[in-house]
């Protein structure tokens, strides 16, 4: 019979003194394989995914009951419990820690240079595997974090490092259910994006500024490139999911979401069951240097000319910049693509992204940090 638990993990009060827990729900048998971790609301104000692995469990705990789980699935609905209590004026701001500015899905540790000895790396793959995850576990283990933001993000990772399925939940502002992941993972990951109905799939080795996903995944490829002489696969497949708009909380969606997030457990052996046929992959893989980063060249409202989910040519109209007391000025798509997300709050000021396109053709303008902070 597979087995279903909760965990508690509290961390180290915050400068006003408040003591937070982060909340784990296990499903089958510690230390079984495949291993896969699922966690929402990293980003405390990106709600979607928190319903959907809401939904997601009891459809686990049916599965525990019945003994199909047959390996180690741990949830994680709220990931984020320090970022839940900042809500000053009446709403929650959850994509920085407020007593430091910190983004919440930034600077996670690199476990890269802290495993120690490897050299016992051989041409067995499974061999290495096992070694460097138990390095990991003893590097995780040495570190002592002292204050709750470091202490969450060292619990996180902690529970993680060994998963063989890493999906990090996630939402855009206005947008269209996407994907980031590592180039090494692709196509591997092809099945994800299909089942979350992924309308641009965004790929990178370094994105900068070291999220979750990529400090699981990331040490994989560059172990892999350290010891060349050594059989080292990408043996966590971490993959941010974003699914949709931030304020897109909706039961029926949620339903639909965790359905596939089910089948995507099941086609990767963690659920015993034969998913229904895997659905038609809807967009390309781009590199995550393609991807234009729309932003306003000056202060006003923004007027969008351009739909979610509309295909622009470069040099089309994306939105106009208002000033309600002067004049108004077009930005233009850089590139050809799809716009894929915008941003909920219609003024700008220079520089912010109002929007995003996932286009084809490496732009010059995409270097150094990659992401969104």
């Amino acid at each position: 019979m597979s087995l279903s638990e909760t965990l508690y993990f509290p961390l180290p009060p915050t400068g006003a003194g408040a003591v937070h827990q982060v909340t784990c729900f296990r499903y089958g048998t510690e230390g079984a394989r495949p291993k896969a971790y699922l966690q929402a609301g990293l980003h405390a104000d990106e709600f979607p995914g928190m319903l959907a692995l809401h939904v997601l469990r009891p459809m686990l705990e049916r599965a525990a009951e019945r003994g199909l789980i047959t390996g180690e699935i741990l949830i994680l609905p709220q990931a984020n419990p320090l970022g839940l209590t900042q809500h000053p004026n009446g709403f929650l701001y959850g994509r920085h820690e407020a007593e430091t500015g910190e983004n919440f899905n930034r600077a996670y540790p690199d476990l890269t240079e802290k495993l120690g000895d490897l050299s016992g790396l051989g041409q067995d793959a499974a061999e290495n595997v096992a070694l460097i995850r138990e390095a990991m576990g003893k590097a995780l283990a040495a570190m002592k974090p002292r204050k709750a933001l470091t202490a969450l993000r060292h619990r996180l990772m902690s529970l993680a490092h060994d998963a063989d399925l890493v999906l990090d939940l996630h939402a855009d502002n206005q947008a269209l259910p996407h994907i980031y992941t590592g180039t090494a993972l692709w196509p591997d990951a092809a099945d994800i994006a299909a089942e979350i109905d992924a309308r641009a799939i965004l790929l990178a080795e370094v994105s900068g500024g070291n999220p979750f996903d990529e400090a699981l995944s990331g040490p994989w490829w560059a172990l892999a490139r350290a010891h060349p002489e050594a059989a080292i696969p990408p043996a966590c497949l971490a993959a941010t999911l974003e699914l949709g708009s931030n304020d897109d909380v909706d039961m029926e969606l949620a339903r639909d979401q965790a359905a596939a997030l089910y089948r995507i457990l099941e086609r990767r052996g963690l659920i015993a069951g034969e998913p229904r046929a895997l659905p038609a992959l809807q967009a390309q893989a781009t590199q995550l240097t393609a991807m234009s980063q729309v932003k306003a060249p000056v202060l006003g409202l923004v007027a969008y000319r351009r739909r979610l989910g509309d295909s622009v040519r470069a040099g089309e109209v994306v939105a106009e910049i208002v000033d309600p007391l002067g004049e108004t000025v077009e930005v233009l798509a850089e590139t050809d693509g799809l716009l894929f997300a915008r941003h909920s709050q219609p003024y700008a000021w220079r520089g912010k992204v109002i929007g995003k396109i996932a286009g084809s053709e490496v732009l010059e303008t995409r270097k150094g940090a990659l992401l969104t902070d």
